[in-house]
This record gives C-alpha cells, sequence and structure tokens, in this order.
C-alpha cells in the first residue's frame, strides 16, 4: 500500500525557507531583499519576515545601500561572517589538530596538540583537551563541532567502529562529545571530509564526481557522487588502505600483512627512507638530516627534490602501488576527478606520471584516459575545513550541492 505524501508543517516550511534565504545572502555576499525574493521565488512578505528573524539572531546584517533602478536605492544584505564560530577537528595526522573556524570557512584560532603514538582512552583524553582549548578561544556562539577521524565510522550514529591507529573500537564518540559540550556535533571519516573540503572549497568545486586519495599515516579515500558524499551501506567505502596489495608483506596494525597503507602511508615511506639512509652513506638523505632516525616526510621530499636516485624510485613504487589502487576505482565507478591529497603532494608531477600511466596498463584504457588525476592545493587544514563544512551544511544549510546536499 502506497503512503500517501503529508504536506509540510508551517514549522518544517519556515524553516525550509529561513535555510533558503540565509544561503542565498551567504552566495551572493551582497543583496537586496527584493533580489534574494527573485532568486527564492518567494513573497517579499516571507523574505521581510525571514531577514528580520535572520538579523535578530546576528546572522544577517544590512551593508548599505545598492545602486538606485529610478527609485529608492534598494538595502543590500550580507552575512555577517564572524557572528558564529564552530570547531573543525582533524584526529587523522601524527598531531591533534583542531580550530575555530567562522561562517566563511576562514579560521581564527588553532590549536595543536602531539599524539606521541598515544592511543585508546588517552588519546580520546587528548581529545577533550583540544577541543576544551578550542572552546575557550572564541567568545562568540558556537554551532557546533565537526570531527575528521580515521577509522571505519558510522557516520549516521557518531559512533567509531574501528580506528587501528587510534585503538579506538565501537567508540560513541557523537555522544561522549555531545555529552561533554552540549553542541551539535557531526563525525565522520578523515578522509571523506576532506573529499568534502575539496568539493566546497578546493580546485574541485563546482558540482560531479569526485575522489579524493588522503595519504598520511593512513590511506583512504573520500567518494563524492552527484553532490552526496557516499558512505556505501557498511560505510566502509573508501577504506582502500586495508586492502592487501603486497602478499606476505609487512604487518599491519589491521592484523592483515601488506596493506596499501604499509607500503603508501607516510610513516611506510619514512620507514624506507630511514633504512636507505642507513644503508647508503652517500644518501641525499644525510643532507636534509642529521641521523636517520630523524628523517620525516619533509626531508624525504627535499631528497626527492634534490634528485637522490634511491628516493626516486621508491616514490615511483609507492605511485605504482596507488596506481593500482585508482585503476581499481575507476574500474568500479568510472569517475573522472581523482584528487590526490596529503603527505605525498609534495612529489608533484613525477608521482602523477607514475600514478596515471600504471592506471592507464591497470584498467580499461578508454575509461582511464579519462580520468584526470591532480594534487589537491588545499593543504593541511583539509580535514579541519571539511569537519567545518559538515557543520555549515548540517546546522545552516550554506555549503549544501544543487544535487540536495552533500549528504
Amino acid at each position: 500500500m502506497r503512503r500517501s505524501l503529508r504536506k509540510a508543517t508551517h514549522k518544517q516550511t519556515r524553516a525550509h525557507n529561513r535555510r533558503l534565504v540565509l544561503k542565498t545572502i551567504y552566495d551572493h555576499d551582497q543583496i537586496s531583499r527584493a533580489d534574494v525574493a527573485r532568486a527564492t521565488r518567494l513573497t517579499p512578505p516571507t523574505v521581510s519576515d525571514v531577514v528580520a528573524d535572520l538579523m535578530e539572531s546576528g546572522l544577517v546584517e544590512e551593508v548599505g545601500y545598492g545602486p538606485s533602478a529610478g527609485g529608492k536605492p534598494p538595502i543590500l544584505l550580507s552575512v555577517v561572517d564572524d557572528s558564529h564560530h564552530l570547531i573543525g577537528v582533524d584526529l587523522a595526522s601524527g598531531e591533534f589538530r583542531g580550530a575555530v573556524v567562522d561562517l566563511r570557512g576562514e579560521i581564527r584560532h588553532r590549536v595543536n596538540l602531539p599524539l606521541d603514538s598515544q592511543d585508546g582512552d588517552v588519546a580520546l583524553e587528548l581529545a577533550y583537551e583540544l577541543i576544551d582549548d578550542l572552546v575557550a578561544a572564541t567568545d562568540r556562539p558556537l554551532l557546533g563541532i565537526g570531527i575528521g577521524t580515521p577509522g571505519l565510522m558510522d557516520p549516521v550514529d557518531g559512533v567509531v567502529r574501528r580506528a587501528v591507529n587510534l585503538n579506538w573500537q565501537d567508540l560513541p564518540l557523537r555522544s561522549l562529545l555531545h555529552e561533554r559540550y552540549s553542541l551539535p556535533v557531526y563525525v565522520a571519516n578523515d578522509c571523506q571530509v576532506a573529499a568534502l573540503a575539496e568539493y566546497t572549497f578546493g580546485d574541485a568545486k563546482g558540482g560531479g564526481d569526485l575522489i579524493v586519495i588522503k595519504v598520511e599515516h593512513g590511506v583512504g579515500a573520500g567518494i563524492v557522487l552527484n553532490g552526496r558524499l557516499f558512505y556505501g551501506d557498511t560505510f566502509g567505502a573508501g577504506e582502500i588502505g586495508h586492502v592487501v596489495v603486497v602478499e606476505g608483506g609487512q604487518q599491519c596494525r589491521c592484523g592483515n600483512s601488506g596493506c596499501l597503507e604499509t607500503v603508501v602511508s607516510a610513516r611506510a615511506i619514512v620507514r624506507q627512507a630511514q633504512a636507505i639512509a642507513r644503508a647508503n652513506p652517500d644518501s641525499l638523505l644525510h643532507r636534509f638530516a642529521a641521523g636517520a632516525e630523524e628523517i620525516t616526510i619533509d626531508e624525504v621530499c627535499r631528497a626527492f627534490d634534490a634528485g637522490d636516485e634511491q628516493v626516486h624510485r621508491l616514490i615511483s613504487e609507492v605511485g605504482q602501488c596507488l596506481g593500482i589502487a585508482v585503476a581499481n576505482i575507476i574500474g568500479v565507478l568510472s569517475v573522472r576527478r581523482i584528487m590526490i591529497a596529503g603527505s605525498l603532494v609534495c612529489f608533484g608531477q613525477a608521482l602523477l606520471d607514475v600514478i596515471q600511466r600504471e592506471m592507464v596498463e591497470r584498467s580499461l584504457a578508454l575509461v582511464a584516459r579519462e580520468a584526470q588525476v591532480g594534487l589537491s592545493r588545499i593543504g593541511p587544514d583539509m580535514v579541519i575545513l571539511g569537519a567545518s563544512a559538515l557543520v555549515l551544511t548540517r546546522e545552516l544549510g550554506l555549503l549544501a550541492s544543487p544535487a540536495g546536499g552533500i549528504y
């Protein structure tokens, strides 16, 4: 038996109109009430009523007059970017990072706390400390908290089902944070919010399908299809870091051996670079680090740029493995835009060339040649900005896509 559609309640209609008007003002920077009415197809009295409500809440203000068309010049409206703040948090790097962010995605205050290989309850306490500092750093009303966390996430219930690198299992992170801070909390996998950041703020913004492969301590892919983040039925879409690519390879923290993460993550690259430095006293790595143990991904990048042959071979092998992963993804999804983000961006076009070549060789060439692999330029704040976009969209509807939202 078919269910009949129910008419929207007055409260639902009012909330919809409020979001629609606010987003229109936000997108146009400065706009008159009459132009808002034309853009939204709402009646002028409805727009005036909503604008009055938005001004009372401090979200919108009058900022002057527009050009006159012969009569009284229109009063222009604008969103007050600093009227409210939100908190974006990245729990997926070698340190816990967070920021207070305004309504335009501008960072107002940031806090970084070293993780020092801590995990379990200790890591959770560190996350509390980070957010405590951020909450104390603003005197504006807070819209909510957005979290990008490593591992397999249930974004509906806000539960970290398994985060190998943090040793979290079935952690009800959203409930814990909501209870502690009495704020709306939105939690997603760090690679998923990285894709959201690229879709919203990066070179790939503007709609369409998108895959972002983020490589840091871990490896994963965020997938945007038809303007929405694609989680999969079990929320594991994009979990490529723990797919085995080397039979009998190095033991991974997930329990398997030879996972992609053990080969191409920043940690894996540094480990292999340190081995190169120990075995070869002539390696250019010694030019940039006093000893093998002091080598980080930055020193690997500098040695690569300086032309170290062994480092170039290492990054070529990394590119081959990533190319295999990309080939498998586009073979299933046939997505044109693939962005590489995170620690590997510094290896530039040389890395992309290897990925592209491997991708064409290992998948249907006609499909692979249509794909465009690029480097994200957002930088280290990618997860923070993606987590912020999560809050802005859910709470205010500001960054929702024309396809009806990103989630």
